[in-house]
């Protein structure tokens, strides 16, 4: 039985442009350029590697987005993934991580998985909760933070390293695991990749497809909610210490003042 491995991604607003928010608060995602968020290429590697030592295995890339989510897809098919699944429909403008892990969970059991890799958060949230929600609304175990896994007999296992101790975990499939940066350097699409990623299937379903109700997600059946928005102050100019014989003593008190030393 061949290994069915799904893996989450999102398009995200380039962390380098001028993020902004629009009238009702949510990300204004017009005035920025997106790109597949760098953290989930950590689990589309690990997913690519999986499926090269696993004969039969087959890897999906699956988002929740609009139309500009498909670049993702794109960029994690380049990669080397087999196909994808876009959940695209306007209901779900302003759906939080509650509702979005509803949506997920929902094309998981529509299209059937074995293993479900996801980054260790999104690069512009930043939340780190969506794994541990599907597998919740899934019904199945969850490893979450590995720097190192494998898959073995219905099995997979894996190494979460933390501050005080190193954790060897593992868990039979189906199971949904997340990934560090830590975990092996994304690959690189070569353009012959690229090109062929073009002609892979991309799958779209809508919220009707899912069977799920309009107001379960978007603004509307959001459980948290944005209230104000304060702008990022600028940047302040740096303190110039002009050095006359006395630079030394004068950086210490500038860090003394500040309480770095």
């Amino acid at each position: 039985m061949s290994l069915r491995i799904v893996v989450l991604v999102k398009h995200v607003p380039d962390a380098t442009g001028d993020r902004q928010f629009a009238e009702d608060h949510t990300t204004d995602r017009e005035t920025v350029d997106g790109l597949l968020s760098e953290l989930d290429e950590y689990a589309v590697e690990q997913a690519l590697r999986i499926s090269e030592a696993t004969e039969g295995a087959q890897v999906t890339v699956l988002t929740v987005g609009p139309d500009d989510a498909a670049q993702a897809l794109r960029k994690a098919l380049s990669m080397g993934a087999d196909d994808a699944v876009h959940v695209i429909d306007d209901a779900l403008h302003g759906t939080d991580v509650l509702g979005t892990s509803l949506v997920v969970a929902s094309a998981l059991e529509k299209v059937g998985y074995d293993l479900v890799l996801a980054g260790m958060a999104s690069t512009d949230s930043a939340m780190g909760v969506l794994p541990a929600l599907v597998a919740e609304r899934l019904g199945v175990p969850q490893l979450t933070l590995l720097s190192e896994l494998a898959v073995h007999d219905g099995t997979v296992t894996g190494r979460r390293d933390g501050d005080t101790a190193i954790e060897q975990l593992e868990a039979r499939l189906p199971a949904v695991v997340s990934v560090t940066d830590q975990s092996g350097e994304a690959r690189y699409p070569s353009f012959k990749q690229i090109m062929a990623a073009k002609k892979k299937s991309v799958e779209t379903l809508d919220l009707d497809g899912l069977g799920i109700k309009a107001d379960a997600v978007g603004l509307t059946g959001a459980g948290t909610a944005v209230e104000t928005i304060t702008a990022r102050a600028p940047r302040a100019a740096g303190t110039v210490i002009v050095d006359e014989g006395d630079g030394g003593r004068k950086l210490a008190e500038f860090l003394a003042s500040q309480k770095f030393i």
